[in-house]
């Protein structure tokens, strides 16, 4: 069984390090990124929301629901997520810099593929939505069409 509070301590932890490094030298980021933020924001979700991870790179998705529904996890330090492939469900969170998590959608994926329709796809493979429309999109997600927060 995770130990929950042990959990959310060292993250918070890694953050209070990454802001003395910042602070000790100016003017250099320390700022965790690439498969670090994702992986601490699988982690972050996967605890919050009660889900069991499935394994990393899984294709489409994440994690699982108790009841099956399948989630794929989104993480940013930024002020944008990209996808792939339209995912069953969706949750993406900004990790903010004390090491807990703003969430900024939590809702059906088909809703934000919809933003992409008649749109080219980009040479990369992946459309990017801005998290101030994720925002936007958030309002209109019914409270049923969302995945609980347990802890």
């Amino acid at each position: 069984m995770m130990d929950h509070d042990k959990f959310r301590t060292l993250v918070k932890q890694l953050y209070v390090t990454v802001n003395e490094l910042e602070a000790l030298f100016p003017g250099r980021h320390f700022t965790p990124d690439g498969h670090m933020v994702g992986s601490l924001g699988e982690c972050l979700v996967a605890d919050a929301y009660n889900l069991e991870l499935k394994t990393a790179s899984n294709k489409g998705y994440d994690a699982v629901t108790e009841y099956g529904l399948e989630v794929e996890i989104k993480a940013t330090q930024s002020s944008a997520v990209a996808f792939r492939s339209q995912p069953q469900h969706t949750i993406i969170i900004k990790i903010l810099p004390d090491g807990t998590f703003e969430e900024i959608y939590n809702g059906p994926g088909g809703l934000i593929w919809e933003q992409f329709k008649g749109k080219p796809l980009p040479s990369n493979g992946q459309f990017q939505i801005s998290l101030n429309k994720l925002r936007q999109l958030n309002q209109t997600v019914s409270p049923a069409d969302r995945v609980p927060r347990t802890n």
